[in-house]
């Protein structure tokens, strides 16, 4: 029986079409971020840095007393000498989810989901306040992130030329901000899926205005979350490790899931950082 030898899959394996073109492939995201723990003070090196411990002893009595809809428990990190504070820092280190607020406010996840690092700064850049946030996304963020917008999309009285898609697009939208409220579906509307023009695009970027808040969601490739001056209307946009935008949506909710810390992840941030604090106890 003869055995047939297939040659290699992927690209440079097919040969070229007859008129010379050759099929593009995307190239894939390289890298995931995964949890790592960090690296500490051994146990005989930590004397004199009892507030530190004391506050992450205080973040993991908040991750257990976590509960979906309960108000993020905030530790105040003010009067902690610079030793305390790289103890913190070291703990804590840096997640996958940045996020900045304005330009005063600037919070940044820990490798502990659900635990921020929320700074905010005063008006000659020096450091305001200095917190930890235990819930799924910073409080301090969300109080601002849609203080000032609007409350719907104002249709204009007549469209410009090349518009094609947006008319019935801002129509859903404005039903779906009605719609809004906890427990309520995302209600996510797949730009790139849909036909659309340049025109398009650009009314629609116009419409809903630019918020105050951009989020980084670093993980399996890159995630950028931007909220816009409409309630509850948030741009997402996925991107590759080279760049190339891959998924660009709209999503109508209070919160995005991409930068929302899960409350199953919340469950074992706690029992992290109480294997953490063991070492010290």
């Amino acid at each position: 029986m003869a055995i047939t030898s297939f040659g290699g899959l992927g690209p440079g394996s097919q040969p070229l079409e007859e008129d010379g073109g050759e099929l593009q492939y995307m190239e894939m995201p390289k890298g995931m971020l995964t949890f790592a723990r960090p690296i500490l003070p051994e146990k005989e090196n930590v004397a004199g840095l009892r507030a530190a411990l004391a506050v992450l002893s205080a973040v993991a009595d908040s991750l257990a007393a976590f509960s979906p809809g309960r108000p993020n428990a905030v530790h105040d990190l003010a009067g902690l000498d610079h030793a305390n504070l790289a103890l913190i820092d070291q703990a804590l280190g840096e997640g996958e989810v940045s996020v900045i607020c304005g330009g005063d406010v600037q919070a940044q996840e820990s490798v502990l989901a659900g635990v921020w690092r929320v700074r905010r700064t005063g008006a000659n850049g020096q450091l305001a306040s200095d917190t930890i946030e235990v819930g799924t996304f910073p409080s301090a963020v969300m109080a601002r992130a849609f203080a000032e917008s609007r409350d719907a999309l104002a249709a204009p009285a007549a469209y410009p030329a090349g518009i094609f898609n947006a008319p019935p697009l801002i129509a859903e939208i404005n039903e779906h901000i009605r719609r809004t409220a906890p427990g309520v579906e995302p209600h996510v509307i797949n730009l790139s899926l849909l036909p659309h023009t340049e025109e398009d695009f650009a009314l629609l970027d116009s419409l809903l205005g630019q918020g105050p808040v951009v989020v980084l969601s670093r993980g399996y490739g890159n995630c950028r979350v931007t909220t816009t001056a409409t309630r509850d209307v948030w741009w997402v946009r996925f991107y590759n490790s080279t760049e190339a935008l891959i998924l660009n949506t709209i999503e109508v909710t209070a919160l995005p899931e991409v930068v929302s810390a899960a409350p199953e992840d919340i469950a074992d941030s706690h029992g992290r950082l109480l294997e953490i604090l063991e070492v010290y106890r």
